[in-house]
Parts: C-alpha cells; structure tokens; sequence
C-alpha cells in the first residue's frame, strides 16, 4: 500500500477523473483527502509547514504523499528511478516515511538565465524555454500535472499540497499552474501561511485575500501566522481584525522553529544567511568559504559542514572573503560558463588561481576547476567555448543529455589522499549535463559503480598532484560522515587542532516528529483537520 510506478512510459489517461475543461467557473467542492498550503510570498514557511502535516497525518495512521504541481529551484533532488524533483518534496517525502517521486514535482523549473530556465518534466528535461515559450507550454504542463496528481490520490489516502510562492500575483493569474488553480483542479480547500518575521503581516494576509477573485477566495478556509518571536497574546488585536475583515479564521500562529535541521528549499534562504557560523569559544576553528554564485545549486551539499561543531562556513561573494581561509569550496552551478564569467567580474577568478589553501569543486564547480568549457551544442548559451581555472586540467564538453542517477562509489587511489583510509562505499547522486576528460597529470578522485539499479564501472571526478584540490561530480558527498570526518581531520592535522571522531551531532529526536508536535501544540488542530473532513481523533 502507497507505492506508485513510474511514469516513464506511462500511456494511460485519466481514467474517470478527466481534468475539467473550465475549473475558475466552479464553486468550491472540497473532499477529504487532500490540502494546501499556499503562502503570501515565497520563503514564508509553506516547505516545512507541508513537511510537519505530512509527518501528523501520518502519525494518525493515514498514508500520506507531498505534492508540488511547480517548483522554481535550484536545489533538486535525484529520485531513485532516476528522475528530479525540488528537493523540498524529497523531505516532504520523508516526513511521509515514503520514496521520493517524480509524481510529487512534475514540473521543476531550473533558471539557467535571468529570463529563461531548463523545463524539467516529471523528472526528465523536455528543454530551456523563455517566460513566453513556457507560457504557451503550459497547457501540457498542466496536464501533466494532473496526471501526477491522480497517480497520487490514487495510491494514498491523503494528499498535502504546496502551493508556489504568493498566490496574490495578479498578472501570473490567467497562467497559474502552481497555486489556486491546483486547488480547483483537486477540489481541496487551502490554507494561506503569511511570515510575521519579515514585518507587515497584517497588511500581507488582507491585502493577498482582497486581491483573490471571490471564487478563489472561497478556497481559502484558514490561515496561518509563521516565524514568530515572543508573547502571541499581542497578536489578539490583529488577529480579531483579520477575522472580522475577512471572514477567515486564524488557525494559529507558529513559533520561530529552531534546531530542527532541515534543508532550505533554495537560494532564497541564501539571503538571510550569507554567513553561517559555529561559535566555540577559545577554540581554533576551520574556515571554510562556498562561493556564492548566481546560479548556484545544491548547495545543501554544504549543511553537514555547518553541522560540525569546530567549522566556520561562510559564502564568498568578493576577493577579500578568500582571506584566511582554509578551504574553499566551488559548488554546483545551473549555469558553468556564466558563472564562470561572473568570477572574472567579480575580479574572484585570478584571485581563486592564486589562493593557497585546499580546493574543491563539486559538479559545475569540478567543471569550472578545468582548463575549457566547451558548449558545441550551445546548451548553456551561444558561448562555445569558455577558459577554467585550470586547477585541475582537463576540458569539460556539455552535453545535451543530462545524466541523472542516485550514485555509489569507492574512492580510487588519488581519492584515499584526500582521504586516506577511507575505503567504504560513498552514497552520492549525480546531476550534469557534461563529461570531463582529465589532463595527463590528474588522476580521478572515484569509481562509481552503481547508478541506480545499475551496475557501471565510471571514473569520476579529480585530484591535483600534491592532493590540495579535488573535483567530483558527485552531490551529497560530505554526507558520508566518514569522509567528511577524515578530511576535515586532514585539516585539524595541519592547523594543530585536535583531530575528531563522530563529531556530527546527532539529534536526539526525529525533527518530523518535533515539527508535527509544534503544529499540534500551536495550531487549532480540530478546526484543521474539519477543514480537511479528517476527524479530530484518529480511529
């Protein structure tokens, strides 16, 4: 119970549940068996919130799957049939003790350009469109998304729901397939979440409700104040107002969470933390920088660093961050070669050339380690070719098919100086659209032999001579709690600073259990789950 297939190749409609031809022209009809959250702006706390509900409604003994009909991230996840998703939807998916899948993200948008992205299609890429090449796409889109919607309802007892950003953006209205029309589509009723944090948010739930046509209001049933510090009673006032105003009641209002350690869904949340630090006071610490670049994706590959207690991570946006640094890390990019570029402007490029401290480049980051970049096909851009850094020598051609696959390898013998005595299976995935072929003095860093079910025999990534630099295209390698422990030991050997073992700590309760008991504790839990036509106590 709870599993679905794959819709690679999947040939069947829709079944009884044909998509209706006009949805805005219907009144409201909810059923039970599913619910959205829709926000007032982006980053206001829809992610976790769809995460915490996932994990109650579980706990009530219901099966229970993530839906997101269109994600706009950078930060994907690789599922284990091969296909990509937003990565928000794969902690969703494990708030729901269930396997990530495609089903629960058929569309994922990649920017790759300040007015383009790659259209990424349950889980496949179907190609880079413009804003307007992508509108007149969207009737496909959408159907696509109600087959993945009903594959869903079809294989679980309840569906949670996470609407895109505001659902207030009345020129995106005519074309929305990402927030009230997917409540239309489900016949669900909606809860709007609004960010007391960012301030005004009084002003942001009337002024999104009034903007709403009174037909997509009506899908609203509650709502949810996030992200507050401090005494809620001072909220009375503002809250009485609300209701009144708008006829909708407040569910509740959520503290700001903390500990939870959960990943950010994408770079927004690198605005509001261009530094991250570890405070141990009167202890030496590692100094690590992640060049903050403008497409930069994946970058949760960095959150176990974060997570060790003599580690001070940092993002690099100008020359003078490089200072005093002991690693700097190149993540993953959507866009290498105008990435690339950016450094040049940024007066990083000759700097990162001359900086002595270790290095590492992770999938575009190992690409832009390399002497070229070469683009036949035009796939990034029109540029053909661009100059590396040349710290790792070797040319890189992008491709037009993109290799996507959950990864095991060992590390080969350059790898072991990285990490030496690391001989265990290392857990990755891979997301590129490129094949490096390394210079005669690089050796590669790993085998990877499997991809998914499987088996290959594929070298991967490389490591400069004296060992000071390292590429991989493998994503989630600082994962593996091994390697990270005997690298960063690495470090701490040439710093004087006292090696570690099993330094990551570890939480002391599922952080999914921890979220859901704050929304039981804090939310009208009853009036919330009428809503949903679930019962207030589990049978």
């Amino acid at each position: 119970q709870g599993r679905i297939v794959t819709p690679r190749g999947y040939s069947g409609k829709y079944g009884t549940n044909a998509p209706p031809e006009t949805l805005v022209e219907q009144e409201p009809l909810p059923q039970p068996g599913a619910l959205m959250f829709c926000g007032t702006a982006s980053d206001v706390g829809k992610s976790i919130i769809t995460a915490g509900f996932c994990r109650l409604l579980l706990k009530r003994g219901l099966t229970v799957a993530p839906f997101k009909s269109q994600n706009m991230s950078l930060n994907s996840y690789v599922t284990p049939e091969g296909g990509e998703i937003g990565r928000a939807q794969a902690v969703q998916a494990q708030a729901c003790d269930i396997n990530p899948h495609t089903d629960m993200n058929p569309v994922l948008l990649k920017p790759n350009s300040d007015t383009g992205s790659q259209i990424i299609i349950q889980g496949r890429p179907v190609a880079n469109m413009s804003v307007t090449e992508y509108d007149a796409y969207k009737p496909t889109a959408f159907a696509k998304v109600w087959e993945s919607f009903d594959r869903l309802r079809q294989a679980y007892e309840f569906i949670v729901i996470e609407g895109a950003g505001s659902i207030a953006e009345i020129n995106l209205r005519d074309n929305d397939i990402a927030n009230l029309k997917i409540a239309k589509m489900a016949r669900c009723p909606a809860v709007l979440v609004a960010d007391i944090d960012r301030g005004g948010v009084f002003a942001q739930i009337v002024g999104t409700i009034e903007l709403l046509e009174p037909l997509e209001r009506a899908y609203i049933r509650g709502i949810i104040i996030n992200k507050f510090r401090g005494d809620p009673s001072i909220l009375a006032p503002g809250i009485d107002f609300i209701q009144e105003r708008t006829g909708i009641p407040v569910l509740g209002v959520l503290p700001w969470f903390t500990e939870l350690n959960l990943p950010a869904e994408d770079s927004v949340a690198l605005t509001h933390q261009s530094k991250v630090v570890n405070i141990m006071t009167g202890h030496k610490k590692i100094h690590i920088g992640v060049l903050k670049l403008p497409r930069i994706s994946n970058f949760t590959d960095f959150d176990p660093l974060v997570s060790e207690p003599d580690v001070r991570l940092s993002y690099v946006e100008v020359p003078e961050h490089l200072h005093n640094l002991d690693i700097l890390i190149i993540p993953g990019s959507k866009s290498t070669i105008a990435d690339l570029y950016f450094l040049m402007e940024r007066g990083l490029f000759d700097e990162i050339k001359n900086f002595k401290g270790h290095v590492i480049g992770v999938c575009g980051g190992f690409q832009i380690l390399g002497t070229r970049i070469l683009d036949p096909h035009n796939v990034e851009s029109s540029i053909k070719e661009a100059q590396g850094l040349d710290l790792l020598p070797g040319d890189t051609e992008i491709l037009q098919e993109k290799e996507t696959h959950q990864a095991l390898a060992y590390l080969n013998e350059a790898g072991l100086v990285i990490a030496p005595e690391c001989n265990g299976v290392m857990t990755g995935y891979e997301i590129h659209m490129g094949k490096t072929t390394l210079g005669s003095d690089i050796r590669p860093f790993s085998r990877v032999f499997r991809r998914g079910e499987v088996s290959v025999s594929v070298e991967d990534g490389g490591v400069s001579a004296d060992g000071r630099i390292f590429g991989t295209y493998l994503h989630g390698i600082f994962e593996n709690t091994r390697f990270r422990e005997i690298y960063l030991n690495r470090i701490r050997l040439e710093k004087g600073m006292p090696l570690r073992r099993g330094t990551q700590k570890q939480p002391l309760h599922d952080p999914f259990d921890q979220l859901a008991e704050q929304l039981e504790k804090h939310l009208d839990l009853p009036r919330l789950l009428g809503i949903c036509g679930l019962a207030s106590d589990p049978a």
